[in-house]
């Protein structure tokens, strides 16, 4: 006996509502690129219009003199931004390098009168335990970059003050000391400070474009769990980054001191706002991983030239160069959120 199958109807086809995904032709290839370029080098576009326009406006702006005034003033902070870049590509933060920045020149005058090794040492070797400090609470401990390094900030600045009894002491760098030349001396009219962070720039650019170790910055800051899924050194990345950056606030520190041949206790103050503003026009993106070191030189020389138009003017003072960096750093940053969607868009 034949036994009868109910009939079933075969289920109805899902449509397929995956977007089709089309190869990038040469129209958003184009865009892509002139993103990653505006990205990278739209702030030396914008320098080179200022420099330009103001040596027309004003004659004094473009003598040599000028330059060299503009050049030695950035150099110190050219220094402390180099330090940021690397620790903001990896996606965290240093509040810290300001303080650090006024202790490094105050350790360095004081221990001047002990000769030249004294002076640039003590103030690497405090200053780089400070990082390496932050490097480690925020690794190894897991926290917040934010919170520890506004600690450290807090604790410098302090420590600062006991040495110098609130400030009431002025440490001083002997004349004619092979110290006091290291912030006096120069090549071909341009100062030490500026060669030595040049020749910083320079190594850290290579560095971050010709190294695994650059190439891991990229990494971690892109990811930190997938850096460390590929077995990337996260932890210790994140230690030598914040070490790197006490150092160089402290090296920079001691530049200034043998350049005004004291310990000032009041400079630095602001100065990690500086820094993480010239790092971010230049184009290194808060959120990490991406970046470069030539981009935060640009960034440092566009603010400084800021300042030296202010001076220029002469009916404005120098409260206006807040203002004046705080509009590029929004622009900048608004920028780089419209560039990030076109980049994902392409």
């Amino acid at each position: 006996m034949n036994e009868t199958k109910p009939f079933t109807a075969a289920p109805a086809p899902v449509p397929d509502r995956t977007p089709a995904v089309r190869p990038a032709g040469p129209e958003s290839a184009g865009r892509l690129r002139v993103a990653e370029l505006l990205q990278r080098q739209g702030v030396l576009a914008v320098l080179l219009t200022v420099v330009i326009a103001a040596s027309f406006v004003y004659p004094t702006f473009a003598s040599l003199d000028n330059a060299r005034g503009v050049t030695i003033q950035a150099s110190f902070l050219a220094v402390v931004a180099l330090g940021m870049t690397l620790v903001i590509i990896t996606g965290g933060i240093d509040l810290s390098v300001g303080s650090v920045f006024a202790l490094g020149g105050v350790l360095a005058a004081w221990a001047s009168q002990y000769g030249f090794l004294a002076a640039l040492l003590l103030p690497l070797v405090v200053c780089g335990g400070i990082g390496l400090l932050n490097g480690l609470l925020i690794a190894r401990g897991n926290m917040a970059p934010f919170i520890v390094t506004l600690a450290t900030l807090l604790g410098a600045r302090g420590l600062l003050l006991a040495l110098t009894d609130e400030g009431a002491t002025t440490y001083l760098v002997p004349k004619d000391s092979a110290f006091g030349e290291l912030g006096q001396g120069s090549v071909w009219g341009f100062g030490y400070p500026i060669v030595i962070a040049l020749v910083l720039f320079g190594a850290g650019g290579l560095v971050l474009q010709r190294t695994s170790f650059g190439q891991t910055l990229f990494a971690v800051g892109g990811s930190s769990d997938a850096a460390t899924l590929m077995g990337l050194p996260v932890a210790r990345t994140k230690i030598l980054v914040y070490t790197l950056s006490g150092l160089l606030a402290g090296l920079a520190g001691a530049l200034n001191a043998a350049r005004l041949s004291s310990g000032v206790t009041i400079v630095g103050v602001g100065m990690e706002l500086d820094a993480i503003s010239a790092v971010v026009i230049g184009g290194t993106l808060l959120v990490g991983g991406a970046g470069s070191i030539s981009g935060t030189l640009w960034g440092v020389l566009l603010l400084a030239v800021i300042q030296n138009l202010i001076n220029q003017i002469g009916s404005l003072n120098s409260s206006y160069q807040s203002v004046v960096s705080g509009g590029f750093l929004i622009v900048v940053v608004v920028a780089q959120r419209y560039l990030a969607r076109s980049r994902r868009s392409t």
